[in-house]
């Protein structure tokens, strides 16, 4: 790669990320908060079966269930349980 195609590289990714981040800046909290609910009902899709809600993706989402362990305090706390719904899963 010469030098100058190196050079053209680097300007191109710092543009990019200026005008990410020039565009983006508006509208930080409102894309914080549809991740946010959009992650809230992704975690009640998971854990959907054990609150004994009929889930007809338990089987693909039951492998997810350990991956999202780390994450699930907070987001039972966030939907107002003061403490976990699971029988079988204490997390505080």
């Amino acid at each position: 790669m010469t030098p100058l195609w190196q050079r053209i590289t680097h300007w191109y990714r710092r543009a990019e990320a200026f005008g990410a981040e020039y565009y983006n800046a508006p509208y930080r909290r409102a894309i914080a908060a549809a991740r946010r609910d959009e992650e809230d009902l992704f975690m009640l899709l998971v854990f959907a079966e054990m609150m004994g809600i009929p889930n007809p993706a338990t089987w693909h989402t039951l492998e997810l269930q350990p991956l999202l362990l780390e994450r699930f305090h907070d987001w039972h706390r966030r939907q107002g349980m003061a403490h976990s719904p699971l029988d079988q899963f204490r997390c505080c």
